[in-house]
């Protein structure tokens, strides 16, 4: 019986902020490359400046400064922040978002408790949130840069649980695009949906796990 649904927000919200491939070529690297320079090891937990950023525990403006850095060490000129967020914003889907809201309404109709477990920085909170009525939809929100860590930390997904009161992990599904945070959310026992380019199809997974 599943108690309790959290989702990711960018990736599935969102159109994903790892599909840049156009941005990168534009600056003559690959995608994989600039995501490295900026993000680094993301399924790491490490002193990454966008890993502190997300811990809340850097600013946004050393992270662009140090993805600049590690892109001009690696032969790559031209990055900029604002080359970086347009390319972000250009996987965006107005539909992608009323499907995932649909669904979160649905749930909620049918009883279910549900929350958001986010990667995200301070600097980006006033305006992520204007993108869906978050207060309205979900019981509460797990931002990595207020709690002070990252996905896929065990104990983000601990934290979550707790604060739903979810009897038990495998009482609970979780939605992500990316597969190490989906990952270590089935190795604590929830039920992980990978959420892809088609937002359609995870949905569909998440209602086998909620039927099944």
């Amino acid at each position: 019986m599943i108690e309790a649904v959290f989702w990711d927000f960018g990736g599935v919200f969102t159109g994903s902020p790892f599909h840049l491939d156009d941005y990168a070529r534009s600056l003559g690297t690959t995608n994989q490359r600039l995501l490295e320079h900026v993000f680094g090891r993301y399924e790491a937990t490490g002193d990454h400046p966008w890993h502190r950023l997300e811990r809340g525990e850097g600013t946004l403006a050393d992270a662009l400064e140090a993805a600049a850095e590690s892109c001009r060490s690696d032969g790559i000129e031209g990055f900029s922040a604002e080359g970086f967020f347009n390319a972000m914003g250009s996987t965006d889907s107005e539909q992608r978002r009323e499907m995932a809201v649909a669904k979160v309404r649905e749930l909620n109709e049918a009883g279910i408790k549900q929350a958001i477990i986010t990667n995200n920085a301070k600097e980006f909170g006033d305006m992520w949130r204007q993108l869906i009525p978050v207060d309205e939809l979900f019981e509460t929100v797990i931002d990595s840069s207020a709690v002070g860590m990252r996905k896929p930390d065990p104990m983000i997904y601990q934290l979550a649980l707790e604060r739903l009161d979810v009897t038990s992990p495998d009482c609970s599904a979780f939605l992500d695009d990316f597969e190490p945070n989906v990952a270590a959310a089935r190795a604590l026992g929830m039920h992980g949906v990978q959420v892809g380019d088609d937002i359609a199809l995870a949905l569909a997974e998440l209602d086998q796990i909620l039927t099944a």
